[in-house]
């Protein structure tokens, strides 16, 4: 974390490292997620048990998704993928209680 105009802001890196472990803790993978030749893909790939997939985005507390950003998360759900944009340890935990049966 660091001190920001007297308020502790989490670091994007910290979320990603939580949510990585979360998903492992669970049996899954949360790998991440590259594509050489075409920018604005999701951070990380998670994959769960019984074959679920899921596409995640991680951002610093309040930060919003770049233009390409955008249309990459709509054409992934245009295909029948969730794609989730996570920004905080409560909103990890909101996508593990509607993801884990």
């Amino acid at each position: 974390m660091f001190k920001k105009w007297g308020v502790f802001e989490i670091l994007e890196s910290k979320i990603e490292a939580r949510l990585k472990r979360e998903v492992e803790d669970l049996g899954g993978l949360a790998l991440k997620f590259t594509s050489p030749g075409m920018a604005g893909v999701p951070d990380r790939l998670v994959l769960l048990p019984k074959g679920k997939i899921y596409f995640v985005e991680l951002k610093a507390p309040g930060k919003n998704l770049r233009p390409l950003q955008l249309k990459r998360k709509e054409q992934l759900e245009s295909l029948g993928f969730k794609v989730y944009v996570i920004d905080s340890y409560e909103k990890i935990n909101v996508f593990l209680q509607e993801v884990v049966d």
